[in-house]
């Protein structure tokens, strides 16, 4: 099975919620759909169900057009970040009820219930209701009815986002096994980077009702095609500053200067924009080959595992991430130190030029244009 979303847009109010967006999700894929709230996931979703439907374009299944056809004649399930549970059935009967409103026979019932809690390990817990049972376990219920429904698309909309924390992470952990045990489209709306590079699968970055970029979420992160992806796939929010470079020298904004080494010994000589994710910077020690700036700090938050270090760079604030405990105080002055090997270098177009993987250069007679 295959579902397309054949360049569709969708327009609510006057106001454009989807821009042209054309997608195709194959059997026995996880796409993973990464953007800020609003940035038209949920939207996405509604559309591959049936829910709404496109303004333009359409929605095919296996190259037929289904664009009119309602949700419920479709093989769909959904979950949502609320735990949709019955409070007055038991587990077993909650996982049940789709395949009752579909009146399969008892034994088929029964099998298929027991197959889903093994595969959530749910069986210690069939006879409690949803109310005797904690977020996770309750999610975990929602997730199993979805499943036995055997749908050929699942649907999954920021379904861990009201876990506490230890939740989360023990369902992050098993989602990537139970997607591959059931074979079915499953498409994931999240707001975390983080949880897009745990699931796998493809990456599907969206901003403003527009994808941005899809492929292999692996491959997304380390070669986003333009500035937005790269901020869209980072947390911390990405560090940036502009460049130029002049006579194998990178004149950085703010006044720093360092040889034209790493990811911009190749670049022909213009204005360019630099961007890092937080834990590609280091609290300088004299590491050679590395740029290095002055900075102030703002703030220090500490996890336990990390230290999160906000400064000030002239008129930006950038984000450090270090291992371990570091207590900086507000105001402290720092040196922090960049690799310019590890860096993702973008044109005034915003369009990437070089990457760690991917070294290029601007076509001759273009000024900093890839």
């Amino acid at each position: 099975m295959s579902v397309t979303l054949d360049h569709v847009t969708r327009t609510v109010d006057g106001i454009p919620a989807i821009h042209d967006v054309a997608l195709t999700l194959e059997r026995g894929t996880l796409s993973v759909l990464l953007g800020p709230t609003l940035s038209g996931k949920t939207s996405i979703m509604r559309l591959l169900a049936g829910l709404d439907k496109p303004t333009t374009g359409r929605v095919l299944v296996d190259g037929n057009d289904v664009t009119g056809i309602d949700v419920r004649q479709r093989s769909v399930a959904m979950v949502y970040q609320q735990f949709i549970n019955y409070p007055s059935l038991s587990v077993y009967e909650n996982i049940a009820s789709p395949l009752r409103v579909q009146g399969r026979p008892r034994e088929e019932i029964d099998k298929r219930v027991a197959d889903a809690a093994r595969l959530l390990r749910l069986e210690p817990f069939l006879k409690r209701t949803p109310l005797q049972l904690s977020g996770g376990q309750q999610q975990r219920t929602a997730i199993a009815r979805a499943l036995v429904k055997g749908a050929d698309l699942v649907l999954l909309d920021e379904p861990l986002a009201n876990l506490d924390y230890k939740l989360r992470e023990e369902l992050r952990t098993e989602l990537p096994r139970i997607f591959e045990a059931s074979g079915a489209i499953f498409v994931y709306a999240t707001t975390e980077p983080s949880e897009a590079l745990l699931l796998g699968g493809d990456t599907i970055c969206m901003w403003q009702g527009r994808v941005l970029q899809a492929g292999g979420s692996s491959r997304v992160y380390r070669q986003p095609e333009t500035l937005r992806v790269a901020q869209v796939y980072s947390d911390p929010p990405l560090n940036i500053v502009n460049i130029e470079k002049r006579h194998g020298t990178v004149h950085y904004a703010g006044g720093t200067r360092a040889p034209a080494t790493g990811l911009y010994a190749n670049l022909a000589d213009g204005a360019y924009r630099v961007g890092f994710r937080a834990h590609q910077l280091e609290v300088a020690k004299g590491a050679a080959g590395r740029h290095v700036f002055p900075v102030t700090v703002n703030v220090t938050e500490i996890t336990g595992s990390e230290s999160f270090i906000h400064l000030q760079r002239d008129t930006a604030n950038w984000v450090a991430v270090l291992h371990g405990v570091h207590e900086y105080e507000p105001g402290q002055a720092l040196n922090v130190a960049l690799d310019p090997d590890n860096v993702f270098v973008f044109d005034l177009a915003d369009r990437l030029v070089a990457a760690p993987g991917r070294n290029c250069s601007p076509p001759a007679g273009t000024e900093g244009d890839a």
